[in-house]
C-alpha cells in the first residue's frame, strides 16, 4: 500500500516499567527527517507523546505514535525520553532509573495512513471484523435451529435477521459517534458500540417479524442464545483488535495487550466479558430448549438484563473512562430489577 494516499508513519518506543512506590509519567519525543529530503514542509516532524500513568512493575511497555501530514518515502526517526517529564522524586523511584531509558534511532518507510493508524504491537489487523463476522454466523445458525424447534418459519426469519444485522451495524456506528463526540473523524472512521447494535438490531427484528407475520415474542426468545454467543466471540476480536482494553496492571493475572496506543500488561476485561456472555448464553440456551415461558420474549428480557448488569460491573476495569459517574449505577440497579422480575415470572410459571 505504499502507493496509496495519504501516507504516514507508525512508530513504537519500547521500555520497561521501573520499580516505584506509585504510578509515574513518561514522555517521549519523536523526531524524524525524510531520507534525501529537501527540507521542505512535510520532510521533517517533531512530536511529543506522554504516557501519564506508568504502573510500576507492569513489565514491558510499547508506546505507539502515528505521524500524518508528511511526505511519502524513507524516514530516519529518533525517539528521545524527556528527562523533565519523567518520574518525580516523590514516586520513590531512584534518581538514576529514568536515565536508563535509552534514546533509539531507526529507519523505515511510510505506509497507507488508515492502516498505520491501527498498527501496533499486540494488535492483529482484521481480527475484529473476522471474529465479529464469525459470531454473526454462529448467531444466525443457532437462531435457525431454535426457530425450527419452536415452529417459527426459518426462511422469513433469516431474511428479517439479515436486515436486522445491517441496521445493527448502522446503529452501532451512530451510537458510538453520539457517545464519543470529542473524537475526530466522521461516521465511517468511527468505532462501534455493542449497545447501538443491540438497540437497532432488536428493533428491526421485532418490527420486521411483525410485518412478516411471525410471532415477535417467539422470535426474540429464539434469538437470545445466538445473540449472546455472538457477543462472546466478538469480544475476543476486541482483545486482538485493540479496543475496549482493560486498565494497566502489575498483577500476574494480567494479559499483555494494546489499546493501539499503549501496549502493556492489562486486566483482561475483554476475556472476562466474553466469559460472562458465554455463561449467560448457555443458560439462555437451556431455558429456550427446556422452558415454555408464560410470556413470549421473557427469555430475551432475562438474558439481556443479566448481560447488561454484568457489563456495568466490568466497566470500571476498562481503560476508557465513563462520561458520567451515576449512569452505571442506575443502569445496574434497573437491570437487576428487570432480571429479578423476569426470573420471578418464570419461577411462578414453572411452579404452577
Amino acid at each position: 500500500m505504499r502507493d496509496l494516499e495519504p501516507q504516514g508513519l507508525a512508530l513504537t518506543y519500547w521500555f520497561d516499567a521501573e520499580a516505584a512506590d506509585e504510578p509515574y509519567p513518561v514522555s517521549v519525543r519523536f523526531t524524524g527527517a525524510r531520507v534525501g529530503g529537501s527540507g521542505a514542509t512535510g520532510d521533517a516532524f517533531q512530536v511529543v507523546h506522554t504516557l501519564e500513568r506508568v504502573v510500576p512493575g507492569s513489565g514491558r511497555i510499547a508506546l505507539s505514535a502515528r505521524i500524518s501530514g508528511i511526505s511519502a518515502g524513507q524516514w530516519k526517526v529518533t525517539a528521545t525520553p524527556l528527562r523533565g517529564d519523567g518520574p518525580r522524586a516523590s514516586t520513590g523511584l531512584k534518581s538514576q532509573a529514568f536515565l536508563r531509558l535509552p534514546t533509539a534511532t531507526t529507519t523505515g518507510n511510510t505506509s497507507y495512513l488508515p492502516v498505520a493508524r491501527v498498527l501496533a504491537p499486540g494488535v492483529r489487523v482484521g481480527a475484529w471484523p473476522s471474529l465479529v463476522g464469525l459470531g454473526t454466523v454462529v448467531a444466525l445458525v443457532l437462531q435457525a435451529l431454535l426457530a425450527s424447534q419452536r415452529q417459527v418459519p426459518v426462511g422469513r426469519l433469516l431474511l428479517v435477521s439479515l436486515l436486522a444485522c445491517l441496521t445493527g451495524l448502522v446503529g452501532a456506528k451512530v451510537y458510538y459517534v453520539l457517545t464519543h463526540r470529542a473524537e475526530p473523524g466522521g461516521l465511517l472512521r468511527a468505532g462501534m458500540s455493542v449497545q447501538g447494535f443491540v438497540l437497532a438490531a432488536l428493533t428491526t427484528l421485532g418490527v420486521g417479524s411483525w410485518w412478516a407475520g411471525i410471532s415477535v415474542g417467539a422470535v426474540l426468545d429464539v434469538t437470545t442464545p445466538g445473540l449472546l454467543f455472538g457477543m462472546m466471540i466478538g469480544r475476543l476480536g476486541c482483545l486482538l483488535g485493540g479496543c475496549c482494553a482493560g486498565l494497566p496492571t502489575a498483577s500476574r493475572w494480567g494479559v499483555w495487550s494494546s489499546d493501539r496506543r499503549v501496549g502493556v500488561r492489562r486486566i483482561p476485561v475483554q476475556l472476562m466479558e466474553s466469559a460472562m456472555a458465554g455463561a449467560v448464553a448457555i443458560a439462555a440456551l437451556v431455558a429456550v430448549v427446556s422452558l415454555d415461558p408464560p410470556v413470549d420474549g421473557l427469555l430475551l428480557v432475562a438474558g439481556l438484563s443479566t448481560y447488561i448488569a454484568g457489563r456495568q460491573v466490568l466497566f470500571p476495569l476498562r481503560g476508557i473512562p465513563r462520561s458520567t459517574s451515576w449512569g452505571r449505577v442506575t443502569t445496574l440497579v434497573l437491570a437487576l430489577l428487570v432480571l429479578a422480575t423476569a426470573v420471578g415470572v418464570l419461577m411462578s410459571a414453572a411452579g404452577s
